[in-house]
């Protein structure tokens, strides 16, 4: 896959190989012989590094950088060329500060809405976050600085984080959680990957080899340094044998001697040890050659970058028309406006925890949304407040009052940071109590309303959405986001972004509602592959917005779809028209569906995905997408395989889940799976073999006719074949084809 990783320094000793292998204090590692000290940092989306005291919370200073928008908003964009020139910025700003290695991407799947590190994560499905993982890893890495694909694997709540079990099947585990890490690291070859905190079925991801090694270096050909999250090992020795290459932070080598302990009994194979410091000494060989440029950073222009993303990842959730016939938005300049909400003084705009990033400077929206305004009066009530302080019927009197005077009012709601962190999972996905009755008094007295969301998690927007008609969703925007919003508010951007997760109507319909966040050191991934969209799809229930769902401030209008079968996946092509009167772009959305499958499946499944060009009104553009071969595999547990089912493929396009414009279909070959028969074979299994089908045959008593195809097979067609000795039906013929049942 890559070239090999060089072998240690010659003459290093064990105890200085030892040594290689774990960091020398919080954020780096130790210099030894020829490889020297390399510098590790968070985070995501801006680079923090720290300037004095250590931590992973977020809570000591660090360097002024410039903060992107979280992966939350980002993924909204679906766009990987967006995200890959995000990727290169944050590159640059980590080279010019002396970072080595970004701790990033991180791609864990959004298996519910109520976990804390949702704004840190891209999505609900595995296919968007692979893909906009991978171009935020080749963004970084061109410009010599590594990345820490992360957090490897099945991280997907905050809840025990360090001691929680995720029990999960092998087909969820594949289909679902492993998939973007697969592909990502296949694809844009990770310096690095992060181990976990939490256990996989039983096992902790530092010391679990199957993870580490037989699937990531050996199935996927990973080449990289295996690195742990901070403080998640437990055992140094099973650690290093398993797979774990750096263990951080530092522990000033207290640790060493039961490493070298267990080398002297044969605990530890010294080829272990020598793995690692193989993998430490590529890594620093890799980010030598960054150290070569020179670069400075521009922060400004990196704000405008930071602006233009931000705009790219607000999503229009809905925008209504009233009695003059025209939408509620884009805004006019000249408009009387009123500004409520503590996020339109206090913008929320990332995440908590170890991503925190001390931003360049901050766009403050509704100073944003006066510079805009042109003659109009903008005037600004606070509404409420996130820590509980003041007067809640006060405020939201004051905010009344504003609302009633204007002609129109933009209400920012959210939550807050004590509200959604890592380090803890939600309880419910609720707005605030008092941000409902807010929005609810404010409709009352001035029905043109807009209402402006920032969080990290989903927000159950069911009390709101038939209230108000125009809604916009940030997410988390970075520090540019009030600048966005008012291009966004205001029609300078036409919003293109998209939901890179479902919201629901009710946290009860999410399809992990009975098994998170788990209960005694375990979670039970008992929803299966049916996570997000695909378990709402499955048992059609309604959402509030589904999964890719946005507006935008024109029309697009798909038509000439055409599918063909292109070495053994799928060649799609749609021509996009700009139908409405303002130049915008549109993301194009291919789902597959297998019906009739022989395994259980959901309805669609995304497959591929591309973002137009800026369409003027009545351009058209073809659009052309690949859906490989692999992405229409699922995971055979007989066999523990890919495998593609042969047969008809439905191609579905649209701008949604929900949203499906043109369909076709064409028939897919399959790949031959080999079942090899044995008397834990069911008689229905056995007779599609001809010789066993013989044998069985013979066995039957006088009268019984060919059991294919008849009724008796219905019957009986699941009784393993060991069970026809009770019958006195084990004829020799049998035997002689599948051996003694006594044997088995």
């Amino acid at each position: 896959m890559a070239e090999k990783g060089r072998e240690p320094e010659d003459g290093l000793s064990i105890a200085e190989r030892t040594t290689l292998t774990r960091g020398a204090d919080f954020w780096s590692t130790e210099a030894v012989g020829g490889v020297p000290s390399l510098v590790l940092t968070d985070g995501p989306h801006g680079v923090r590094k720290q300037t004095g005291a250590s931590d992973h919370l977020g809570l000591a200073d660090s360097e002024p950088a410039t903060c992107f928008p979280p992966a939350v908003g980002l993924a909204q964009s679906w766009d990987r060329d967006l995200v890959e020139r995000v990727g290169v910025a944050l590159g640059r700003e980590a080279r010019a500060l002396g970072v080595d290695v970004l701790l990033g991407p991180g791609i864990n799947i959004k298996r519910d809405p109520r976990g804390g590190r949702s704004f840190e994560y891209y999505s609900e499905d595995p296919l968007l976050s692979g893909v906009l993982g991978a171009a935020w890893v080749t963004g970084v890495q061109s410009v010599g600085v590594g990345t820490s694909l992360k957090h490897f694997a099945l991280n997907n709540a905050e809840t025990d984080r360090m001691r929680s079990s995720s029990d999960v099947d092998a087909r969820p585990m594949r289909e679902i959680y492993l998939r973007a890490f697969d592909h990502v690291v296949r694809v844009a070859r990770p310096w690095t990957v992060m181990c976990s905190y939490n256990r996989i079925n039983g096992v902790h991801a530092a010391e679990n080899r199957w993870l580490l090694t037989e699937l990531l270096r050996d199935e996927w050909g990973f080449d990289g340094l295996v690195v742990s999250d901070w403080g998640a090992v437990r055992d140094r020795v099973a650690a290093v044998r398993a797979g774990l290459d750096l263990t951080m932070p530092g522990d000033g080598g207290t640790g060493d001697a039961a490493v070298i302990a267990a080398l002297e009994s044969g605990v530890l194979d010294e080829s272990s040890l020598d793995r690692a410091a193989s993998a430490m000494a590529t890594l620093a060989d890799r980010t030598r050659a960054g150290h070569d440029e020179a670069i400075t950073v521009d922060h400004d222009t990196h704000h405008r970058l930071a602006r233009e993303v931000a705009g790219r990842c607000v999503v229009l959730l809905k925008n209504d028309r009233h009695v003059d016939e025209k939408p509620l938005l884009p805004l006019t300049p000249g408009t009387r406006i009123a500004v409520i909400g503590e996020f339109a003084q206090a913008p929320r705009y990332q995440g908590g925890g170890s991503s925190h990033v001390n931003a360049t400077r901050v766009d403050i929206p509704i100073d944003e949304i006066r510079a805009f305004a042109g003659d109009g009066i903008v005037t600004s009530a606070r509404g409420f407040t996130t820590d509980g302080s003041d007067d809640a019927a006060a405020l939201r009197a004051t905010a009344v009052a504003a609302a009633a005077d204007a002609d129109v009012a933009v209400l920012f709601l959210g939550l807050g940071e004590r509200q959604e962190s890592e380090g803890f999972d939600r309880t419910d996905i609720e707005l605030p109590a008092d941000q409902l009755e807010l929005a609810a008094a404010v409709v009352d007295a001035q029905p043109r309303t807009v209402v402006v969301l920032s969080h990290g998690g989903v927000v159950r927007l069911a009390p709101i959405v038939d209230a108000v008609p125009a809604i916009v969703d940030g997410g988390l925007l970075g520090q540019a986001g009030g600048g966005a919003l008012a291009d966004v508010l205001f029609g300078v951007v036409n919003p293109s972004g998209r939901l890179a997760e479902t919201v629901p109507v009710r946290l009860a319909d999410c399809p992990s509602f009975l098994d998170f966040p788990g209960e005694h050191s375990h979670v039970r991934y008992g929803e299966g592959i049916f996570v997000g969209y695909r378990g709402f799809d499955a048992r059609g229930l309604p959402v509030t917005f589904p999964f890719g769902h946005g507006l935008s401030y024109t029309d697009f209008a798909y038509s000439d779809l055409s599918v063909d079968v292109d070495d053994g996946g799928l060649r799609v092509a749609v021509t996009v028209t700009n139908t409405g009167a303002v130049t915008g772009r549109e993301v194009v959305q291919v789902y597959t569906a297998r019906t009739g499958s022989a395994v259980v499946r959901p309805p669609r499944e995304l497959a591929a995905f591309a973002v137009t060009d800026d369409l003027v009104p009545d351009a058209t553009q073809r659009v052309s997408v690949t859906v490989p071969r692999s992405q229409l595999a699922h995971w055979d547990v007989r066999i523990d395989a890919w495998v593609v089912e042969g047969g008809p493929r439905d191609v579905e396009v649209g701008a949604s889940s929900r949203d499906i414009r043109l369909e076709a279909s064409v028939e897919i070959a399959g790949d031959e799976v080999d079942l090899p028969l044995t008397w834990q074979s069911t008689l229905a299994e056995a007779i599609a073999d001809p010789a066993v089908a013989e044998a069985l045959a013979s066995s039957m008593p006088e009268g019984a006719g060919d059991m294919a195809g008849s009724d008796l097979l219905t019957l009986v067609g699941s009784m393993p074949l060991d069970r026809l000795r009770n019958f006195g039906l084990a004829s020799p013929a049998l035997v002689d084809l599948l051996g003694d049942p006594d044997d088995v």
